[in-house]
């Protein structure tokens, strides 16, 4: 917005012309108008360019239905999991089960270290009620207001019921970061100057760094202990371990492989310990919005990495104690028994897998030397073709 006299008005001149950018027009008002609120004249151009709207007023902005950073991941993975599925009919026999069931398992592990540390669904509640809409004005909207708490910000939806009331759309999803480098108070500024509705700015203020609630110390201390046990640009505790378990569980070292993958799941259990001890180290702060009240509980994102930190550290026992009873059949479920010991023979046509045969000693005896008698070695060469 710029002024120029007494007009209020985007790039009006002093005479109330009008200019707009890019330089494309330059249009005399007519002189009746005024340089107050005057409606738009229908002499009034109008740029097809722009879909018939002036590029100072944008229109609504496009938006993707799920967070980029996560859908990223997902993509990775999902086209690594496309790649092996590609070459698995080259793979024999039964044989193709257990690289299916390696592959599958650990990409699995790998994206879910990923995505939850850039989710926002580790902490989240949702209620319906009747709330005012703006700040000094006496009019009350119905709507859902939701709150997603993640390790490196809060996000705020708000969804009208329905959507359109008091000739508006009602329709927000606002987020608030507080990762290394970021200022929630300044954002939270930017929020009050562009005029979000009052639900938004109501809880957005319960997480500021001055808030009496105090809910910003101890979510941005849960998310900061929390990623870094998972992955974070100084760490990536979880995440290397990860890493470390594929390459050792691809070399003869088996039982390091299942030591780093016992320590996956410990690092992300670790995690969810410091998110759970950080988070509850004050009492919960009220927050009611109309006449109700929003309560917090675990989100998906929470119970995700429980679970896969339980079924790491279940895969990594199994594998220690595989390592130590029936070591052969290890080596054999990760294609390696082949070459390595000589009691155990593979079936190629089942994969050299499933059906591993042992071969006694008496089913392949050694070869006997048989000494020859000292007659025959003593008895003198009659034939003309016995001295060649």
């Amino acid at each position: 917005m710029q002024k120029s006299g007494a007009c209020t008005r985007l790039y009006f001149l002093e005479d109330c012309s009008f200019i707009s950018w890019p330089p494309l027009i330059h249009t005399k008002r007519n002189p009746t108008v005024s340089c107050g609120r005057a409606s738009a004249s229908p002499e009034q151009p109008q740029m097809a360019a722009f879909g018939h709207t002036f590029p100072f007023y944008a229109g609504p902005k496009p938006t993707f239905p799920t967070d980029t950073t996560l859908a990223v991941i997902v993509a990775i993975f999902l086209t690594s999991l496309a790649t092996f599925i590609i070459i698995l009919p080259g793979i024999r026999g039964k044989m193709r089960l257990f690289w299916m069931l390696r592959v599958v398992t650990s990409l699995f592990i790998g994206a879910v270290i990923l995505a939850v540390n850039f989710s926002s669904e580790w902490s989240v509640g949702q209620v319906s009620t009747n709330t005012s809409y703006k700040a000094f004005s006496s009019q009350w909207i119905s709507a859902n207001v939701g709150l997603q708490i993640g390790l490196g910000g809060v996000n705020i939806t708000l969804t009208g019921t329905p959507v359109q009331q008091l000739n508006e759309t009602i329709d927000y999803n606002e987020e608030f970061t507080w990762h290394l480098g970021e200022n929630y108070a300044e954002e939270y500024a930017n929020a009050l100057e562009k005029g979000l509705p009052d639900p938004v700015l109501y809880l957005a203020e319960k997480f500021t760094p001055h808030s009496p609630c105090g809910l910003h110390g101890q979510y941005r201390l849960a998310g900061h202990y929390t990623s870094a046990m998972l992955w974070s640009w100084l760490s990536r505790v979880a995440f290397l371990c990860w890493l470390l378990a594929n390459v050792m569980l691809s070399m003869p070292a088996l039982v390091y492989g299942g030591h780093m993958l016992l320590a996956t799941g410990l690092f992300q259990l670790l995690g969810l310990l410091f998110f759970s001890t950080a988070t509850s180290l004050t009492p919960p702060c009220p927050l009611r919005l109309g006449a109700a009240t929003l309560h917090t509980h675990r989100g998906p994102a929470y119970w995700i990495t429980l679970t896969t930190g339980l079924l790491c550290v279940l895969l990594g026992l199994a594998m220690v104690v595989a390592h130590r009873m029936q070591p052969h059949r290890l080596k054999a479920f990760f294609s390696q028994s082949v070459g390595e010991d000589p009691v155990l023979e593979l079936n190629p046509e089942e994969g050299g897998l499933l059906n591993p045969r042992y071969r006694s000693t008496t089913e392949s005896p050694e070869p006997q030397d048989i000494p020859l008698s000292e007659a025959s070695s003593e008895a003198p060469c009659e034939e003309p073709d016995c001295a060649l």
